[in-house]
């Protein structure tokens, strides 16, 4: 995806917002109920999910991207 595309921005940004908001809620809850993970586990992973999409979402804002 490169950055003239709307639609490769469009993209971007939606995966960004749901790593950012559906890692730390929905995720979690789907490890420690459907995969019956470790409840401090599963926090963990969701944290690092969450940290992954502010990543993201800075490298799009560093980029011009989003603004």
């Amino acid at each position: 995806m490169t950055e003239d595309k709307p639609a490769g921005r469009t993209i971007m940004t939606i995966l960004a917002a749901l790593l950012i908001f559906a890692g730390p809620t929905y995720a979690i809850y789907a490890m420690t109920t459907m995969l019956d993970l470790n409840y401090f586990l599963s926090m963990g992973i969701g944290f690092a999910i969450f940290a992954v999409g502010v990543v993201f979402l800075l490298f799009l804002v560093r980029k011009k991207i989003v603004s």
